[in-house]
């Protein structure tokens, strides 16, 4: 094909999608949705604006715009919406769900390979180099947020706030997040400047031919506003939740452990401003303070398998799930891994089902609220919050990765060295993902079988 044929087919909007054709790319996508929020949010622009044109710049970063001032996981909930402009509710929700479900599916399998062969040398050498890299990644992290939302001394003031609340006083996560809200709101009312929301993803700055969803495409009607569309929408979401909550209580017990992790994901899926990396704090203090379901260095290598597997990073919840049921055996002692299978598949329902609500109840209602001060200045708040708590969970892991004992242990010259490289790569050398877990896993698995 010539390059004059290529610009001619560019000048024509695309033929309609069918409902298959999109489930095939949802499906796709599953799979190959590697690199984080980023690397995700690049492989729609790329597939979605770019090489199909479902979709325009402008309608691309809108929506983007307005799933970033949600809880829960932005690209996830980016999938969802454009898949519910294109094909209504069911677009949404197969959308969404393919996003979710190869990554669910990895996650078991690979938490049972950690469960039964943890201790081999070769795989307890993988999880040692991995360790230190997820220190690192944690803190590019606080590093990346910080550098869009630590704009001038108040918000550096409230991160400062934050961490000092978490790491002194082992203040819950929701209380500073609802501190920092508050500041938002009031302080934005008496110095609206400080409050504004910076960054953003920028103005589109070109064009890929007309879109099947143009710039001036007219607004679908299911995607208009309706009193009754939301209230209908808002019903199923709580029925599906009070549902599933009833069956887990009728089949296990109020105290079970499945319950009780149904009722603690509900909370930390909204509570998932700022990605990943902020609500991790709360499953730790939940997870792993409060139910125990696993150890502070489970949770270390839980979130290693989680950046190495395709899908949202919050899906370590997985993972957390799967150990919490095999070794709370949820089912009992002759069902480990059906126990195990099941937690995952639980966490991940209530995780996710508050991020189908918004975008299918609430997309244009929020639309139109977006931009205005008021809305946006509790998110700002809350972002530079985040900031500190991250802060805390690289120290956190730190102090696990370098002291495996405790203080009073020997300090881990060796993970200190990965560590170390690690940050040099990804601040220095912008090193992606992939790669430097690549490397790290090697370095660690050739140090513990020289050690052996």
């Amino acid at each position: 094909m010539t390059a004059n044929t290529v610009q001619t087919d560019t000048q024509a909007a695309p033929a309609a999608v069918s409902f298959a054709e999109a489930l095939r790319f949802w499906l796709k996508l599953g799979f190959i949705s590697f690199g984080g929020p980023a690397g995700q949010i690049a492989i729609m622009h790329t597939e979605l604006v770019e090489r199909r044109r479902w979709i325009s710049e402008k309608r691309f970063l809108h929506a983007l715009n307005y799933c970033m001032v949600l809880p829960g996981p932005e690209a996830q909930q980016l999938a969802t919406y454009i898949g519910w402009l294109m094909h209504r509710t069911w677009g949404g929700i197969v959308a969404g769900l393919l996003f979710v479900l190869p990554s669910l599916c990895l996650l078991i399998a690979l938490s049972w390979v950690y469960l039964r062969f943890g201790d081999v040398p070769g795989v307890a050498g993988i999880f040692y180099g991995l360790k230190p890299a997820v220190t690192a990644l944690v803190l590019h992290a606080a590093h990346r947020i910080g550098t869009r939302a630590l704009k001038n001394r108040w918000m550096w003031g409230i991160a400062a706030a934050s961490f000092v609340a978490i790491f002194a006083f082992d203040t819950p996560f929701p209380a500073i997040v609802l501190a920092a809200a508050l500041m938002g709101h009031f302080g934005a009312q008496r110095w609206p400047q400080v409050f504004a929301l910076g960054g953003g993803h920028g103005d589109a700055k070109q064009g890929y031919g007309p879109a099947l969803i143009d710039d001036d495409t007219p607004t679908p009607a299911h995607a208009r506003f309706s009193r009754s569309h939301l209230v209908k929408v808002l019903a199923v979401g709580l029925g599906a939740w009070l549902l599933a909550m009833a069956v887990l209580v009728a089949t296990t017990g109020l105290q079970s452990t499945l319950t009780q992790m149904g009722w603690f994901f509900t909370k930390a899926a909204l509570l998932t401003f700022g990605g990943a990396y902020a609500v991790l704090p709360y499953v730790y203090q939940g997870a792993v303070e409060t139910h125990q379901w696993l150890s502070g260095p489970q949770m270390i290598d839980g979130l290693a398998l989680g950046e190495t597997t395709p899908g949202p990073l919050i899906m370590v919840v997985a993972f957390v799930g799967f150990l919490g049921g095999w070794l709370k055996e949820a089912l009992g002692p002759d069902a480990l891994f059906l126990g195990g299978a099941v937690a995952a598949t639980v966490v991940t329902f209530f995780t996710f089902l508050p991020s189908f609500v918004f975008i299918l109840a609430g997309g244009p209602l929020v639309e139109a609220t977006h931009g205005k001060l008021g809305f946006t200045a509790p998110l700002s708040a809350i972002t530079a919050a985040v900031v500190g708590v991250i802060l805390n969970l690289a120290m956190f892991f730190a102090y696990h990765v370098l002291w495996p004992e405790g203080f009073g242990s020997h300090f881990d010259l060796l993970s200190a060295a990965i560590a170390v490289a690690a940050a040099v790569a990804l601040f220095r050398y912008k090193a992606g993902v992939m790669p430097l877990l690549g490397a790290c896993a090697t370095a660690g698995l050739v140090a513990r079988l020289l050690a052996t």
